[in-house]
This record gives C-alpha cells, sequence and structure tokens, in this order.
C-alpha cells in the first residue's frame, strides 16, 4: 500500500460505538482509494474489521502496556511508527485527547468527533424538553473526518457480502429454509431492557410457528441462565450466548433475517453487517442518534410518551427517573411480534 495517505482512526470502546464507525470506515475506504486506515481499538473488536479492504487493526493493551499516563506514551509512540498521515479521534475521551495531542505537536493533523452534548441534553432534559432528532454518531464521525478534508457519504452504502455458514454453524444448514430472527433482550442498564415477563411473551408467540428459528444472544453467566429459561422447551428456540466467538456469532447474525434488540450493541453488530434491526426503547430514544445504521425510524419502538412525557430521560439509560421504571411495559408484545415478522418479510 506503499504511496498512499494513511489515516488512524482512534475508539476505544464501547461495542455499539465502534459497531457504528464501520460503515463509515467502509464509505471513507471507497469514497478514497488513495486512502488507507488503520483502526486503534480493544483487541475484542477486531473481527468488526475483518475483510475490509485498506483497512489495518492495532490492538490497544488497556491492562499492561498502554495502562496509564506512560502506557499512554508507549501508544502514542507505537501508534506513531505507523508513520501516519491523519489521527482522527472517534472516542473524545482523556485517555484519547492525550494521544491526539501528542499527535498533534508532532505535526500530525489531527480532528476529534464533536458528541453534541447541548443538543443531547436538550433532548433529555425534563423542563423545556427540545425533542427532535440530534445529529447521528455516524455523522458525527463524517463530520470529524471532513475536519481532515476527507468527505464521507453514507447515502448509498455497502455492506459486507454474506459468507457462508461458519462450520460451527453447520448443524442449521438444513435449517435456511425458515425464517431466522435474532433476539437480544440484554442490554447495559436496566431502563433500556424489555421487561423479562414481557420478553418471554414475544419467544413463546414466535415460536409458536414451526417455519421460525429464534436465536437468543447475550454474554455473561447471568445472562445465559436467564436465556435458558426464556427458551423454555422451544426446540425452535436456540440459547447462542457463550456458545461461540464473537466472529462466529457475526457470521450466524449475517444470516439472520431479522434481529430484535434493545439500545444495544447487538442492534449496531447487525446494522453494520446489512442486517434488519427492530429496536426496542424505553429511558432512551433514537432520537438521540444512537439509531442503528440504515434502518427506518418505524422499526424504532418507543415507550408511550403521552404516558411519559418525560422520556428520553437520558442518552445511555444510566439515570433513573421515579415512575419511569415501567416505562418500556408500554411496548406491548403482541406489537412487537406483529413488527419483527413484518420486517423479516421485507425483501
Amino acid at each position: 500500500m506503499k504511496g498512499l495517505k494513511h489515516i488512524v482512526i482512534f475508539r476505544l470502546s464501547a461495542m455499539g460505538d465502534v459497531a457504528m464507525t464501520v460503515p463509515v470506515i467502509r464509505a471513507l475506504i471507497e469514497q478514497h482509494p488513495a486512502l488507507r486506515v488503520t483502526v486503534v481499538s480493544r483487541p475484542f473488536f477486531k473481527p468488526f474489521f475483518k475483510g475490509i479492504d485498506r483497512v489495518d487493526f492495532f490492538p490497544v493493551d488497556v491492562k499492561k502496556k498502554h495502562k496509564g499516563f506512560l502506557g499512554l506514551i508507549r501508544l502514542y509512540q507505537d501508534i506513531k511508527r505507523l508513520k501516519p498521515d491523519y489521527f482522527a479521534d472517534f472516542h473524545n475521551v482523556l485517555r484519547a485527547q492525550i494521544v491526539r495531542t501528542l499527535f498533534k505537536f508532532s505535526g500530525v493533523p489531527t480532528a476529534a468527533l464533536d458528541k453534541g452534548r447541548a443538543t443531547k441534553k436538550a433532548l433529555t432534559r425534563a423542563e423545556n424538553k427540545i425533542f427532535k432528532p440530534v445529529q447521528t454518531m455516524v455523522e458525527n464521525h463524517c463530520a470529524t473526518l471532513q475536519q481532515l478534508g476527507f468527505s464521507v457519504s453514507l447515502e448509498h452504502p455497502n455492506f459486507p457480502p454474506k459468507a457462508a455458514l461458519a462450520p460451527e454453524l453447520e448443524v442449521y444448514s438444513k435449517e435456511q429454509h425458515k425464517t431466522w430472527i435474532g433476539i437480544a433482550p440484554f442490554a447495559q442498564y436496566d431502563s433500556k431492557v424489555y421487561p423479562l415477563d414481557l420478553m418471554q411473551n414475544v419467544v413463546d408467540e414466535l415460536a409458536e410457528q414451526e417455519n421460525h428459528l429464534i436465536f437468543l444472544f447475550g454474554g455473561g453467566e447471568k445472562e445465559i441462565a436467564l436465556l435458558n429459561q426464556v427458551k423454555r422447551d422451544n426446540d425452535n428456540v436456540i440459547v447462542m450466548a457463550g456458545k461461540v466467538k464473537l466472529e462466529v456469532e457475526m457470521n450466524l447474525i449475517q444470516h439472520l433475517d431479522v434481529m430484535l434488540s434493545m439500545d444495544s450493541g447487538n442492534a449496531h453488530i447487525a446494522a453494520m453487517l446489512g442486517v434488519k434491526v427492530v429496536t426496542l426503547w424505553g429511558a432512551t430514544h433514537p432520537y438521540a442518534g444512537f439509531a442503528p445504521f440504515n434502518q427506518p425510524i418505524d422499526y424504532c419502538m418507543t415507550a408511550d410518551r403521552t404516558q411519559y412525557p418525560l422520556l428520553p430521560t437520558s442518552v445511555y439509560g444510566n439515570k433513573k427517573v421515579e415512575g419511569y421504571e415501567d416505562a418500556m411495559r408500554s411496548i406491548d408484545p403482541a406489537d412487537v411480534c406483529k413488527k419483527v415478522l413484518e420486517v423479516a418479510q421485507k425483501k
């Protein structure tokens, strides 16, 4: 890749945020053929960028080599050896700011993400709420690249071609004539999680049809135990949590007809792969800029704002508001099933 300009894109976490960089990086590479990219992130996210032409991955060792202030100096030195022409900070937290500043002092053009905090605060505050969409995270990433002179259009996005089923998943190959539905019922904060009894109703209703194959996604011992409860004795409901690595899970997601997810990382992984995603929203809202990429707004099912007028109460779901604990119960399970099947049947 000699002679190409080289841009480093820095984004360490979280899973959904890193996934939202993928469509932007794909478009950047396609629309700027004289450019190559190195993504700097946590090792776990490397599969997100596998197979993208002219994109390399640099894993950050936040637990040892790159831990603490001296570790950030080493990280800067390690990245500098890659000889970047540009440094784009898609994270804009203290760790990223230190590395970015070092590159700026060394003469490398830099740009940083504008998170749009003021507009998000106006959307989520209780008084004088301004209820309108803010700029999305993918649009913010494009704006960051524009600071460096690289315009990126997401009007006609391309997605990776569907790969053959991974060997670990070949046991399901004879079931490919069925409607494959993924369900990821968990999120980082309780205010973003659809009540488990209602989700049980959704799974039970979808599982009634023998031509549906339902895959349950999650992670950690607690979530796996809950998913096994949700599965019940339904032969066409399969718990995937804890069974395969991320790369294999992504391969499975590619083969889904639809993913049902909370406002969480699984929604963004499915979206970056070009899979249709239905999302459920409680304390948060798609207007806050974190709706899955390239999904129609009617695929986002939100809690009832007539009943809960302060919604959204939070950008990330980490704020609790008294009386709003049951906001997601205003989303009817029957409506969720109807939407999932409606979206799954769209070509």
